[in-house]
């Protein structure tokens, strides 16, 4: 890991379905180590303009400089809130899922067939989507340990199924530099459709044979990539 310091950088870190911002410990410790201003956001997933209005609040109290990192749907989120803001040096993509003007969530989640062992998804009577203690084992975190898994389910945050269907008024890899972690082991998000997004979005890509949380099984390699958008 690079030894660079530079205090005036704010790394903002949007988490993904089924998590919150706990799910950036081990990375973030990584960051404030290297001397790095962390932010681990809690969106409410509850609409995804209201996540992004979430990451647009905490842009506007930031003084300085800021990086934004997005796993999975965080990716989506981060992309539609940097947009049009001179405060962002970078967006950093881990196993995200990043859309284009116009497009959903969705419509990038299922450009690719889903892995067979990706867990079918259907909204309960309040419109949330749950996943089980299983599908972090055999999907979402399949490199984790059987703690982690279970504690990951313990602490999931539901995402309402209208956050996948709202598309994007404004992608800002389209004006900002973008570096994308590309999760080759990953069985949510398509390793294939996560290259062509990254390679749609002009973004420098790093890929490793990861599952669909690095945030878990690879936090090192994450904190390199989001130190070297802060210091770029």
């Amino acid at each position: 890991m690079t030894s660079k310091l530079n205090a005036n950088v704010t790394v903002i870190a949007v988490h993904g379905a089924w998590a919150d911002g706990s799910s950036w410990n081990k990375v973030s410790t990584q960051l404030i180590s290297a001397g790095v201003k962390v932010i681990a956001a809690q969106i409410p997933m509850t609409s995804f303009s209201e996540d992004v209005l979430t990451i647009q609040q905490l842009l506007r109290a930031q003084s300085g400089p800021v990086v934004l990192a997005g796993h999975s749907y965080g990716a989506a989120v981060i992309t539609a809130a940097g947009a049009n803001n001179a405060k962002i040096k970078g967006l950093v993509y881990i196993a995200g899922i990043v859309p284009d003007q116009g497009e959903a969530v969705g419509q990038v989640f299922m450009r690719a067939a889903p892995h067979q062992t990706a867990p079918q998804l259907s909204p309960d009577a309040e419109g949330l989507l749950w996943v089980t203690q299983n599908d972090f084992a055999n999907a979402i975190a399949t490199d984790a340990t059987p703690v982690e898994q279970a504690l990951m389910a313990a602490t999931q945050k539901p995402i309402a199924a209208i956050c996948l269907g709202e598309p994007l008024k404004q992608a800002a890899w389209k004006e900002l530099p973008s570096w994308f972690l590309i999760a080759e082991n990953d069985r949510m998000v398509s390793p294939e459709t996560q290259r062509f997004t990254a390679l749609r979005a002009g973004s420098k890509v790093v890929s490793l044979p990861v599952d669909h949380c690095p945030l878990m099984s690879a936090p090192e390699n994450v904190a390199d990539i989001i130190l070297e958008a802060a210091f770029a």
